[in-house]
């Protein structure tokens, strides 16, 4: 496993939170239901996953922090879609929204699956939604395993 990706993610057993972004609520609905397939798919029971919504995507941090400090999760997953307007709110909403994901993964050491999507208009959202939710879900479980293979074998688990 060392160097390559899990081939067949098995999340049965791990512990999920989701936060989902209620601003733009169609595009979090379809990337909170491809979330909650890729769970599925990978073995995680309705049971382990914990969702709660926020207003919106500069509000995550938050809320993933609160969860992450619960000491409840194994992984957690950002959800939420910011579409492009007239002003520069967009940057500002999407690089603190992003380096805010980051630092609470990396401050309370816990995998985070980054679904916020960051696109020019509405259409491009709902296009990727489905298959951002997934990916994200996946890239959580996946660290979420990693995490778990590089304790093990380093003797901390």
């Amino acid at each position: 496993m060392a160097l390559e990706p899990l081939m067949k993610l098995r999340g049965a057993g791990l512990r999920i939170g989701i936060v989902t972004a209620r601003f733009n609520s169609a595009i979090g609905e379809q990337l909170l239901a491809g979330a909650r397939k890729a769970l599925n798919d990978m073995g995680v029971e309705d049971r382990d996953v914990f969702a709660v919504t926020v207003p919106g995507a500069l509000e995550i941090p938050l809320a993933l922090q609160e969860l992450a400090a619960s000491e409840q999760f194994d992984a957690l997953i950002a959800l939420g879609a910011v579409i492009k307007g007239d002003t520069y709110h967009f940057e500002v909403v999407c690089n603190e929204s992003a380096a805010g994901i980051t630092r609470v993964g990396l401050d309370l050491e816990i995998p985070i699956g980054n679904g916020v999507l960051t696109t020019f208009t509405e259409a491009q959202a709902a296009e990727r939604a489905d298959q951002k939710g997934y990916e994200a879900a996946q890239a959580a479980v996946e660290l979420a395993l990693l995490r778990e293979y590089i304790h093990r074998e380093l003797g901390e688990a």
